[in-house]
């Protein structure tokens, strides 16, 4: 399913989100892309994106992702994803327009199917997202681990 507008909608309006200019791209598949054009109000003494806005791609990368895994239109509502863990490597100076992408890895959606079809009402997983600028230079890699659960009993 495309999830994309869904994406757009959960996302965008996150006041953080829209501060940094984030656009979902895409959310299809268990798959997403997101992007922003560094906003120099959240770069750092380099001009570069600053870490803070580096975790501001990583984190709803991997949402939109978690997003796009729902097969059906109503598959995500009630379902909660709050972050446990994180870890991020800086690679390069983040500069210009820059693109996330996270994939869900087949643990990650054997572990998020049963919450989003309503089998199960809580789970664990991890996204990896990717961060590269407009030339395409990888400038930061992160993780997530979350904690998923479904707070509506039926859909």
């Amino acid at each position: 399913m495309d999830a994309t507008q869904l994406a757009r909608s959960l996302l965008e309006p996150v006041p953080a989100h829209r501060t940094a200019g984030l656009e979902v791209l895409s959310a299809a598949d268990g798959a997403a892309e997101l992007a922003l054009t560094t906003p120099e109000a959240l770069t750092n003494v380099i001009g570069s994106l600053h870490s803070s806005g580096l975790i501001t791609l990583v984190d709803p990368a991997g949402l939109a992702a978690m997003i796009a895994a729902a097969e059906k239109p109503d598959e995500f509502a009630g379902v909660v994803p709050l972050g446990a863990v994180a870890s991020m490597e800086f690679l390069a100076p983040a500069r210009g327009r820059l693109t996330a992408g996270c994939r869900l890895d087949d643990q990650a959606l054997l572990a998020l199917r049963p919450v989003l079809s309503g089998a199960s009402a809580r789970a664990r997983l991890t996204t990896r997202a990717e961060i590269v600028d407009a030339s395409g230079e990888v400038v930061c890699r992160g993780r997530f681990e979350w904690s998923v659960r479904r707070t509506q009993e039926t859909r």
